[in-house]
């Protein structure tokens, strides 16, 4: 389904902006930065030369292949900075901790613009999208700044119950290991290190090795921002780093993004897995259900946006679309037309939506998933869809999908887009109940077509307060108080 040169005028030429280059052989560990003097590896974009120019891919930069005693030292550096809690950082004061990583945001904003680009070349994030990373990030933690001092504030309030009162505080939980994912390496990196340090806790932070150069220009920040032992910044293989790491037992938490086997792989060697606390974002195989009653250009538009912004390279993205069956006709029609119209290119030009593939060889294995299903009934409904070039590959709608296609039961990351049909709604809670995964759906209709259990469920998740998610993961909770006589047992 694919030709060599399909989408050749497409890549990099002559006159495309000049690539960056990042050579590094640096980690953090002690506060210091550090040079490793053995292996290195070479980081190449997806953005690819014209075939004229010899078609094979751009280096962008290199880092540091460190080893299994610099990944113990960076985890015994942080233990013993921790100090059962009564090292430097977990005993400061929280005012004093918000202040350190107020002082981070500022400095890190002054490397905006070398980050963006460097987002953009090695995982080819459209600019907006690379922008709106970095800055949704900088608000992202200044708005765990606020949740934590409100939750400083609750612990200083008495809690009174049957025969108690008491105040309760929480306290961090030692080590915690985290760990970024490449499709979105800054933000989803810092939505679990910056609770993580305002809590109180040391961090070895092992970056990605696709998505990983972003995050050099930020080590000395924490080295600098940071008392000594705070935070490792490691980069090298995950089994080498990150493993050596679980095996000592020097992590107490453990924050990760990824897939199901490489948690399974990495807690599991871990001493005392019964006593590691655990943070995961996993696999994802969010439906799309459009309902009878939907606007089919509003349910058109949103599903084309959900399916394939940033490749559908996104945990949160639409993964597969359940569609009523008697708006079929009218709702792929549409579809079709709209996919088909999306700005392929290289992610500096101005209206791009379908960038070149970040992940190694993640075109064939895309293109594997197209081939299965076409195999087993299902046919290719776009007009451009099927098509690949290295790493460019064109948003493929598959129709119909059914079980037993791995495009129906794998999460594809990608832009392949399956599309099923129903006529009850109770097939798809059916589908739903027997995935392996879940995270997500999105519905559109113009009636509440969901069942009130459904409904349910989504007003208790809403109704969880941000605080749960980005503080409390990384606290364990204490209570302090002593038996108070009360009038009447309370009621409820």
């Amino acid at each position: 389904m694919t030709e060599a040169g399909t989408f050749d005028d497409l890549f990099a030429g002559a006159d495309s902006p000049k690539p960056p280059f990042l050579e590094s052989r640096s980690y953090m560990i002690h506060g210091e930065m550090l040079k490793w003097p053995g292996e290195t590896e070479t980081v190449y974009s997806p953005v690819m030369k014209k075939l004229a120019d010899g078609g094979e891919a751009i280096p962008i930069g290199t880092f540091a292949l460190v080893d299994e005693k610099v990944s113990l030292e960076a985890a015994e550096c942080c233990r013993k900075a921790f100090n059962q809690g009564r090292g430097e950082w977990p005993a400061m004061k929280a005012e004093g901790r918000i202040k350190a990583v107020e002082n981070f945001v500022r400095k890190i904003k002054e490397k905006r613009d070398e980050i963006v680009e460097l987002i953009m070349w090695e995982i080819c994030k459209s600019k907006p999208d690379a922008e709106k990373e970095f800055d949704r990030t900088m608000q992202y933690v200044l708005d765990t700044i606020v949740d934590y001092k409100n939750e400083q504030n609750k612990e200083s309030s008495v809690v009174a119950a049957p025969g108690y009162m008491a105040k309760i505080r929480r306290v961090p939980l030692g080590v915690v290991m985290c760990s970024s994912p490449t499709n979105y390496p800054y933000n989803e990196l810092y939505t679990t290190l910056i609770p993580a340090l305002l809590t109180g806790n040391c961090a070895v932070v092992k970056v990605p090795r696709t998505g990983g150069l972003c995050h050099l220009p930020t080590f000395e920040l924490f080295a600098e921002c940071f008392p000594a032992g705070t935070v490792a910044m490691l980069t090298g293989k995950g089994r080498t780093v990150m493993q050596t790491i679980m095996k000592s037992g020097m992590v107490d938490a453990f924050a990760f993004i990824g897939s199901t086997k490489a948690a399974i792989d990495l807690t599991k060697v871990h001493p005392r897995p019964n006593r590691l606390k655990l943070c995961l974002g996993l696999e994802a195989k969010n439906p799309g259900i459009v309902f009878p009653d939907a606007d089919i250009d509003l349910a058109v538009a949103e599903c084309t946006t959900g399916s394939t912004s940033y490749n559908g390279m996104r945990c949160t993205a639409i993964k597969i679309i359940y569609l009523h069956s008697s708006i079929k006709d009218e709702f792929m029609e549409k579809f079709c037309k709209k996919v088909d119209s999306l700005k392929m290119g290289l992610p500096w030009e101005s209206g791009v939506k379908i960038t070149p593939l970040a992940e190694n060889d993640k075109a064939k294995y895309l293109n594997g998933l197209v081939t299965d299903a076409v195999e087993k009934g299902a046919k290719i409904a776009n007009e451009r869809g099927g098509k690949y070039d290295r790493t460019l590959y064109a948003p493929t709608i598959l129709f119909p999908v059914k079980d037993g296609m791995k495009v129906y039961e794998e999460e594809q990351f990608g832009p392949v887009i399956p599309v099923t049909t129903f006529d009850d709604v109770e097939e798809v809670w059916a589908d739903l109940l027997k995935s392996n995964y879940g995270q997500q759906a999105a519905g559109e209709c113009s009636e509440l077509f969901i069942p009130l259990t459904v409904v349910k469920s989504n007003l208790t998740i809403s109704d969880l307060k941000m605080t749960n998610m980005r503080i409390r993961p990384f606290c364990l909770q204490f209570s302090a108080g002593a038996p108070i006589p009360l009038p009447n047992p309370l009621t409820f």
